[in-house]
């Protein structure tokens, strides 16, 4: 990958120094989930994003490069460009000069052969904003240094995307926000080589944001994807996920339980573009085999867990299937987040989250993103482009943050979820208990096999009628009776009025939503004082 001052700059520091010594054993390289597709789709425009980024090894290079490097940092980027602290660096030590067949690294990352001086139109993924007429360093094989030593979920959600290297100039610990509606060309051959391909640059902030980029690859780590697209939120991803890859004529499966939004636009809105539409029960894989059989299916899409009975598909199977009758599949992890399943390893083609929930973490931030192979995300990023719904880079920083402690809020929330779901099941006015850590639930042994954690989101029936549930939701004290999930604060609905008022009670229960139904999404609180809460409504009924 090209090493660039604009879109993706390389890390270096004052001194020349060999990388930190990690022991253990490295971690091989991520492999991508985005195995062979069905369908071939083509890719267009757009630079290539890297979920990976680059080491804080010193590179030292020929003159010629640095006082390029360092001109091009200096009128690109409003902080310090770290090119300048390497042309200064070169300056007062000009001995230190290695001819570019002998470009030096630290041994211990990378092979002298991994580094090349390339000429022409580089392929940008680290983006250079040279012209086409500069030399650049092209990195390939070892040279592109995985983070090996970020071994852990827990260490990517803090690091990835930032710790080796991000898109912004600047000695910051933390990442800054780049609040910029466009980015400027230094002159017209400039300009004309970014068109011809040449040149990278947001161009127009419909089209991209370096803090924005920052989170994508974050988010890029943590799913085991090429590539992450964020939006504004989880709902319009879903649209133009659907809009880029299933053409007019194509067919889409989804399940019965899932969120009301997404099947009010699959069931309501596809159809007046000519795409038809088969609802199949999430456990009913007979259905599944027949419609792929009597159909050209072009799409599989289905939440896992379910909201709101946390209903789990077995993806790998599901993925096999749909793969040798030619359809995508597409899976909502929104529920169980990246830390509890990894559902492009499992066989996936593209992961959708409502970032909202449990990403953002405290219930200041709507955003949305798809994650998978480069060659399917290009196609959602440039229907993406034209619809406009961009995530804001305000937004996106609230991401970073809140994913720094993602792991320690899901681990907090699966315990208490898990805890509270086997008291309430035990519980003389509980009737009946859904969330996939239960022996009872009937996919449990499905969620066993393709989850770490069960996640924080607990659905239960209150014993008795309407006015029971109504009640004890009332006598709730710590949980917030609001939409939404996945924050640091606990939030409690019940969905027959929350989500599913307007249907009335006939409606309600022609789509499966009882009206006892109560779904509650623990925070981070104390769990006795969530137990004792919920025991005194519980009592009040």
């Amino acid at each position: 990958m090209a090493v660039s001052s604009c879109a993706r700059v390389l890390p270096c520091s004052f001194d020349c120094r060999p990388d930190p010594h990690f022991t253990g054993n490295p971690r091989p390289e991520i492999p991508s989930f985005s195995s062979g597709k069905a369908r071939s789709l083509p890719i267009h425009g757009g630079s290539l994003r890297s979920s990976a980024g680059l080491s804080s090894l010193i590179l030292k290079f020929p003159p010629n490069f640095v006082r390029q490097l360092s001109n091009k940092a200096r009128r690109n980027c409003s902080n310090i460009g770290v090119a300048q602290v390497v042309a200064a660096s070169w300056s007062n030590n000009p001995s230190s000069a290695v001819p570019a067949s002998t470009t030096a690294v630290n041994p211990t990352a990378a092979p002298l052969d991994d580094i090349d001086i390339v000429h022409g139109s580089p392929v940008v993924a680290d983006g250079d904003c040279s012209d086409s007429t500069n030399s650049n360093v092209q990195f390939k094989g070892s040279a592109a240094l995985k983070a090996s030593f970020l071994r852990s979920n827990g260490s990517l959600a803090v690091h990835a995307g930032e710790r080796l290297g991000r898109g912004i100039v600047t000695d910051a610990l933390t990442t800054p926000i780049v609040n910029t509606s466009a980015y400027f060309f230094q002159n017209m051959d400039q300009l004309i080589d970014f068109k011809e391909g040449h040149h990278d640059s947001f161009e127009y902030g419909r089209y991209g944001n370096p803090t924005t980029v920052v989170a994508e690859e974050k988010l890029s780590a943590l799913e085991g994807a090429e590539s992450t697209q964020l939006m504004a939120s989880g709902m319009y991803a879903s649209i133009v996920m659907m809009f880029a890859l299933v053409p007019a004529g194509g067919h889409i499966i989804t399940t019965t339980d899932c969120y009301r939004k997404t099947r009010i636009f699959i069931e309501t809105i596809l159809p007046k573009m000519g795409i038809t539409v088969t609802v199949i029960h999430p456990a009913d894989m007979e259905s599944l085999k027949s419609t792929l059989e009597k159909h050209d299916v072009t799409l599989f899409f289905a939440e896992c867990p379910t909201n709101p009975y946390l209903r789990c598909i077995d993806i790998q199977f599901v993925s096999k299937l749909c793969h040798s009758h030619g359809a995508l599949v597409c899976v909502d992890g929104t529920f169980a987040t990246p830390m509890n399943q990894k559902t492009l390893a499992l066989g996936a083609d593209i992961v959708l989250h409502s970032a909202t929930k449990f990403i953002g973490g405290h219930n200041d931030v709507l955003a949305g993103y798809v994650s998978g192979s480069e060659k399917i995300i290009s196609e959602v990023r440039k229907m993406h482009h034209i619809f406009g719904g961009v995530l804001n880079p305000n937004a996106a920083y609230l991401l970073i943050r809140g994913m720094k402690t993602l792991h320690l809020r899901v681990q907090q929330q699966n315990l208490t979820a898990l805890r509270m779901a086997e008291i309430l099941e035990a519980h003389p006015k509980v009737a009946h208990v859904h969330y996939p850590g239960l022996t009872s639930h009937p996919e449990h042994h499905i969620a066993k096999q393709q989850m770490t954690g069960f996640g924080g989101v607990v659905s239960f029936e209150v014993d008795g009628d309407f006015l029971n549930a109504k009640k004890f939701i009332d006598n709730l004290k710590i949980p917030y009776n609001a939409p939404s999930f996945g924050g640091c604060e606990s939030i409690v609905d019940q969905p027959a009025v929350m989500s599913y008022w307007d249907l009335k009670e006939p409606g309600r229960a022609k789509v499966g939503i009882k009206e006892t139904l109560i779904r509650f999404s623990f925070g981070v609180e104390d769990f006795e004082d969530l137990k004792d809460d919920i025991l005194n409504a519980l009592a009040a009924i």
